[in-house]
């Protein structure tokens, strides 16, 4: 699953290159810049709590560790590139401990089609970078302590969402009282961490059942789902159709 990898977080040059179909995905972060190309349709993109609603041509440019999650709104097809921070060395030298004051670049119609020797990527991401720093100013990233906490709790989640992945069982890992860690999570996320696991849970199954020939009860234990009839309930619940329903209308 795309989302769930640790892109970027093992120092090696990494490059990825996907398309995605009305796709939603709940707040994640990750080590390597993201770039989200909108092929057609229209998103709710929100960064560091900043809601962006971008369409045909724009493109997110979202730097490593930033929060950020995306809503479809009514269908879309996007591309998303992922790439190290060890692709760009001289830009992420330079904006080291910055984040852009937008991460939106306007009407960006871009061929995505040649990119498959490493110099092409390089060239193109540098491209980017070069319009964005043209386009926004750029300040200080302020992670409080609170913020580094969450991205923790988060990283946690991603690492033990297939298995035994309640709060109590990260707030012992992390050393952290339950009680606070639950109000922390709800205060910054404006969710209760059950409500976003479910979510993110849900969102991996959509990817399984969409590129992958997984039976449904394969898909709902590989996303850590012990009991079908509670996959089944919440799958249909934020997806508003079955599991089986979602998979044919692909």
């Amino acid at each position: 699953m795309v989302f769930f990898e640790k892109h970027g977080t093992d120092h090696q040059t990494v490059f990825r290159k996907f398309d995605l179909e009305s796709i939603q995905f709940p707040y994640h972060f990750h080590r390597a810049y993201e770039l989200i190309f909108v092929k057609s349709g229209n998103m709710s993109l929100i960064i560091d709590e900043i809601e962006y609603n971008i369409s045909t041509g724009d493109v997110a440019f979202v730097f490593h560790d930033q929060l950020h999650s995306f809503q479809r709104s009514g269908d879309s097809s996007v591309v998303i590139i992922q790439f190290s921070p060890e692709l760009v060395g001289d830009f992420d030298h330079e904006y080291q401990g910055l984040i852009p004051v937008n991460n939106i670049l306007k009407d960006q119609f871009v061929d995505l089609n040649k990119l498959d020797s490493i110099y092409e990527q390089k060239s193109f991401i540098y491209e980017m970078c070069a319009r964005l720093a043209k386009q926004t100013n750029f300040t200080a990233a302020k992670l409080s302590k609170q913020t580094r906490l969450l991205h923790q709790i988060l990283q946690y989640l991603e690492e033990n969402y297939a298995g035994n992945c309640e709060l109590k069982s990260a707030a012992s890992y992390l050393k952290y009282d339950y009680p606070y860690l639950s109000k922390l999570f709800l205060q910054l996320m404006n969710v209760t961490y059950t409500e976003y696991l479910n979510n993110y849970r849900i969102s991996k199954a959509c990817w399984l059942l969409r590129n992958s020939d997984q039976t449904i009860s394969n898909v709902a234990e590989s996303c850590g789902y012990r009991n079908l009839r509670t996959f089944h309930r919440n799958f249909n619940r934020i997806m508003r159709q079955t599991p089986s329903q979602y998979r044919e209308v692909l």
